[in-house]
């Protein structure tokens, strides 16, 4: 009993000093978090990985750190186009992905990652940057083999890719979750394919962390729809193989897999977990991966509102802001300070989500053209 109590004293201890370190460091403007980060700087650390993780093309992954002021964190997934075919896999011709990690560098980015703009929602949180080269959006976990295409001079030849999306992300999962240990609210987010798969993994990051708050966003993946007899390439990349181990993906043994399962299920896990999606109306380069799919919009805004309604069927605390325009993805660009709708910018609805507050669904009027702050715009 007496070495119980021991314990029980010295246990309190610690965990006062350790608040009054807390404290003391916030006070300074010194980086806070447990005692694993006072080895890394206070600018972006380069996080090697071990094990079986692997980018598209065989070369080692890695990852990206900046610890911050306070107990919050977010976790970004970076995004980086997708394949599934030996046209598009095929790095040889017009590979329409992220093959490595050879020119990434999370500090040339704007938006979010500006942490030198007062105007930034997120300058006090500590990242983690997942950086993506396995071509399946972060939740893929196969070797696949294509075949090429001979087209003009060049032969047609097998190509090998390693989709392996969900090995990369346990592994940083892992060195987090060893790292942080009860983050007082997390924000899961990512921007093109780091977008898709951000329900999915804000779900199994909320698992982990059950008293902390944890909000997501999507930026840049709203309109991705199946139409017809097309579907979205989840079976190239095993993805299933993963999702079925879970009972809110039970129901995809009997019918085909699609974007809004991710957030129906983060939703059914986490019924108080804020959602939420950010797209502009006419996304480019949206349009053009279902053209490559075999899916030609006239208009993505349509496949967006249709998104958005089967995924509030079934979530509440789901919201959209859908701004004018053609522009692929805002989080990490310097118009994520000047796009607004109807006077609300991009900046603030972001802010609000992140602080915990409730927010409301925004859609543009004169969708064809972005509202810029300080530029007027005119109605044809």
């Amino acid at each position: 009993m007496t070495t119980l109590i021991r314990l029980s004293v010295i246990t309190a201890t610690l965990i006062l000093l350790s608040a009054c370190n807390f404290s003391e460091r916030l006070a300074k403007g010194e980086p806070v978090a447990s005692s694993k980060l006072d080895k890394y700087s206070s600018g972006w650390n380069t996080i090697d990985t071990a094990g079986d993780t692997v980018c598209s093309d065989g070369s080692a992954y890695k990852f990206f750190f900046r610890p911050g002021l306070s107990e919050k964190l977010m976790v970004y997934f970076q995004g980086g186009g997708a394949c599934w075919s030996g046209s598009t896999c095929d790095p040889d011709l017009e590979p329409s992905y992220k093959i490595n990690l050879s020119q990434v560098d999370p500090g040339v980015f704007d938006g979010i990652l500006n942490f030198n703009n007062s105007e930034n929602p997120l300058t006090d949180y500590s990242i983690v940057f997942v950086p993506y080269c396995s071509a399946d959006v972060h939740i893929g976990d196969t070797l696949a083999e294509y075949q090429a295409p001979a087209t003009g001079n060049h032969q047609s030849h097998p190509v090998r890719i390693e989709h392996r999306g969900y090995i990369n992300v346990d592994a940083v999962l892992e060195w987090t979750y060893s790292h942080f240990f009860n983050p007082e609210s997390i924000f899961v987010t990512g921007s093109s394919a780091g977008s898709i798969p951000s329900p999915y993994y804000a779900m199994v990051i909320a698992d982990h962390y059950p008293d902390s708050r944890v909000t997501q966003l999507g930026d840049g993946s709203g309109g991705y729809r199946s139409t017809g007899d097309v579907v979205l390439p989840q079976t190239t990349w095993a993805t299933l193989q993963r999702l079925l181990t879970m009972p809110e993906f039970t129901e995809l043994n009997s019918r085909p897999f699609g974007y809004t399962d991710l957030y129906i299920a983060a939703a059914q896990r986490h019924e108080q977990m804020q959602l939420a999606q950010y797209d502009t109306a006419e996304d480019k380069i949206q349009k053009h991966f279902l053209e490559l799919l075999g899916i030609e919009p006239t208009k993505l805004f349509s496949l967006i509102l249709a998104n958005h309604e089967e995924i509030r069927a079934s979530v509440k605390n789901y919201n959209i802001y859908v701004a004018g325009g053609d522009l692929h993805t805002i989080l990490l660009r310097p118009e994520f300070y000047t796009y607004h709708v109807d006077g609300l910018p991009v900046r603030d609805w972001v802010a609000d989500l992140v602080a915990g507050k409730v927010v409301t669904d925004v859609k543009c009027n004169q969708c064809d053209r972005a509202e810029i702050i300080g530029v007027e715009v005119y109605e044809n």
